[in-house]
């Protein structure tokens, strides 16, 4: 039989095609989709895009590029809103159409296109997993929804649209800003986000780095740059930032107290290099911290839990002591004003690592800054966790039940 109109196209594309009873069936791997030959770009393009839909809802990749002349009736009758593309893929992603606990968490797939301009197109390797993912999917950080989860992975570049310049095809990156939806195996955004790896640095380690290594660096060298010498108090120093934070003050001679919640962790971040560690579900945290400190307090605490460990907080700290509230794992901090002029004219600061780490230049050099201690053998890190990006929900509820320690990732 011969083949007509958008039938014998489809063959010249190379999908395998069977001729039968006035129809053709497309072949993939034991399925099969029946198209009646209808001439004309406009049916052929119409056609396509049901096999686009059907297949791609499945997860697998059609690649077309159609004839010039057929771009328009492209644009009219294809899927993806009348937006011509030579590529259609379809991605794995963690979706939530609602706020809630992690069972709203949601696997699926979901439509990736070529990056426009300014854009690039990752596909991650490894995917990080913070708390501040907890706030959004909870609504204490809220989010138009539905939307993805994430904002923090590394990855190899597929694909770049124009006007990028200093990111290229099969560039190593990792990323820490941007749009959510890092919870996928391969997303399309902005390239000015994007963070070259050096060669000396895996994928693995560098999961455990964006986030975590450069909150670090911000917190010790930007917030309240620490010289050396001084005694601090950090809280959650087993954590993902905090193992982070041990090794990094351990480098620059400090003396760091570390709260923990269990023995096991404390035995966790001494090894990582905290000084001193206090176990919170038997210790005064204020009492033990005057206790290390012959009295005096600390000049800076460090604190990411936040309404539960805040009185302890400020009851540790010098006169004009300075509390780093950067984050609120146990809920807000709502402060006094005459408490803290009461307690020593305490200085209060709530940092946001956005406001740090731009322009991009800026976070280029906080990354370099964090990759040269790794390097250098001062900072060594892992990921202590590892899900399947399917499996991100139970992620979840490790992290908020409070049974991990360091870095969780997941892995596409």
């Amino acid at each position: 039989m011969r083949e007509r109109g958008p039938v014998r196209h489809l063959a010249h594309m190379g999908l395998p095609i069977l001729p039968s009873g006035g129809c053709a069936h497309l072949m993939d791997g034991g399925s099969r989709l029946t198209i009646r030959p209808t001439p004309g770009a406009g049916a052929f393009c119409t056609i396509l895009s049901r096999i686009v839909r059907q297949w791609t809802r499945q997860g697998r990749t059609i690649a077309f590029k159609p004839p010039a002349r057929w771009h328009r009736q492209w644009a009219a009758n294809g899927p993806r809103g009348g937006r011509f593309t030579g590529d259609i893929k379809m991605a794995k992603a963690v979706r939530f159409y609602e706020t809630g606990g992690p069972e709203v968490l949601k696997f699926e797939n979901v439509e990736v296109g070529d990056p426009g301009p300014g854009q690039a197109r990752v596909r991650h390797t490894y995917i990080a997993v913070n708390f501040i993912d907890i706030y959004f999917r909870t609504g204490h950080y809220p989010l138009e929804l539905p939307n993805g989860l994430g904002s923090d992975a590394v990855g190899v570049v597929e694909a770049v649209g124009p006007g990028v310049t200093d990111i290229r095809v099969g560039d190593r990156v990792g990323y820490l800003l941007g749009p959510q939806g890092a919870y996928s195996d391969v997303r399309v955004m902005p390239a000015d986000v994007l963070i070259p790896l050096p060669d000396g640095i895996a994928d693995r380690t560098a999961a455990t780095l964006m986030m975590k290594g450069m909150t670090a660096q911000y917190l010790f060298r930007q917030v309240y740059p620490l010289k050396g010498g001084e005694t601090i108090l950090y809280h959650a120093a087993a954590g993902g930032v905090g193992l982070i934070a041990c090794q990094w003050a351990r480098a620059l001679g400090v003396t760091m107290i570390g709260t923990v919640s269990s023995d096991e962790k404390a035995e966790i971040a001494k090894a990582n290099g905290c000084t001193h560690t206090i176990v919170t579900s038997r210790e005064n945290i204020a009492e033990r911290v005057k206790a290390l400190t012959d009295g005096k307090g600390v000049p800076v605490v460090f604190d990411s839990i936040g309404k539960s460990t805040l009185e302890a907080s400020l009851d540790s700290l010098q006169v004009r002591g300075t509390l780093v509230s950067n984050g609120t794992t146990s809920g807000p901090v709502e402060i006094d004003s005459r408490v803290i002029a009461r307690k020593g004219s305490l200085w209060v600061t709530r940092p946001a690592m956005i406001h740090y780490a731009t322009p991009r230049s800026h976070m280029l050099a906080m990354a370099a800054e964090v990759f040269d201690m790794v390097m250098a053998g001062k900072i060594h890190n892992e990921p202590r966790q590892t899900f399947a990006l399917a499996e991100a929900a139970l992620a979840h509820q490790a992290l908020e039940s409070r049974q991990t320690s360091g870095a969780t990732v997941l892995v596409p």
